[in-house]
């Protein structure tokens, strides 16, 4: 599939974009370029290829959920900028 520079033209101008004659030039190239290597992938037999959504095959990223005790509420509050004793004061947020 070959793209010509009427097309390129189309494109730019539905994308509201100016292009001058040597950067028209220049992405017809560019895409005629893509283009051909595309059709060349689309030539190989990756029929014992199994599907893939990810590079890496993570499994069980996240660790299951567990209950387990809170920190005691004076620790939490330890570092805080401002607190009443029970909880966080913040600047008021409108």
């Amino acid at each position: 599939m070959k793209i010509t520079p009427e097309e390129v033209a189309h494109v730019a101008a539905l994308a509201r974009l100016r292009l001058s004659p040597e950067q028209s030039a220049k992405l017809t190239g560019q895409l005629n370029d893509i283009l051909t290597h595309m059709d060349k992938l689309a030539k190989l037999d990756t029929s014992g290829v199994p599907s893939t959504n990810h590079a890496l095959a993570l499994t069980g990223a996240l660790r299951p959920d567990q209950a387990r005790p809170s920190l005691p509420r004076q620790e939490g509050l330890a570092n805080a900028p401002d607190s009443d004793g029970v909880s966080f004061i913040v600047p008021r947020v409108i």
